[in-house]
């Protein structure tokens, strides 16, 4: 696993160095809609703390963090509207999984039908 790069986008984004366009902020996470968007609707959903990746989140977040991050993902949902007609969760980890930013996140990507998963 990666070190975690404490200059990261999202880290500089939580430090207030870079502005974004809030969605929801919560005591574990933030988040903010993605400056280049994949579908209509697409937000990313970040822990405040410093996780590589889904695995260094499960591994070291406690019980409370992780509660209110997966709670401000299904906050999120709820907030934009999209759980009838349907979204797309996604989170990316290392280089075969195409993750640019070495911050755990997660994608939350609705509006309109997305299409198959992968395409090889």
């Amino acid at each position: 696993m990666a070190e975690y790069d404490s200059n990261n986008i999202f880290a500089r984004i939580l430090r207030g160095e870079i502005p974004n366009r809030t969605v929801l902020e919560t005591d574990h996470a933030l988040a903010f809609h993605d400056i280049g968007p994949k579908a209509p609707v697409h937000v990313l959903v970040i822990p405040r703390g410093a996780y590589v990746d889904f695995a260094d989140f499960t591994r070291k977040a406690g019980p409370a963090e992780a509660a209110d991050f997966w709670g401000a993902v299904q906050s999120v949902i709820d907030n934009l509207g999209i759980t009838d007609s349907g979204y797309r969760l996604i989170a990316n980890s290392g280089a075969d999984g195409m993750q640019e930013v070495p911050h755990f996140h997660v994608h939350i990507l609705a509006g309109q039908r997305l299409g198959p998963l992968l395409a090889f």
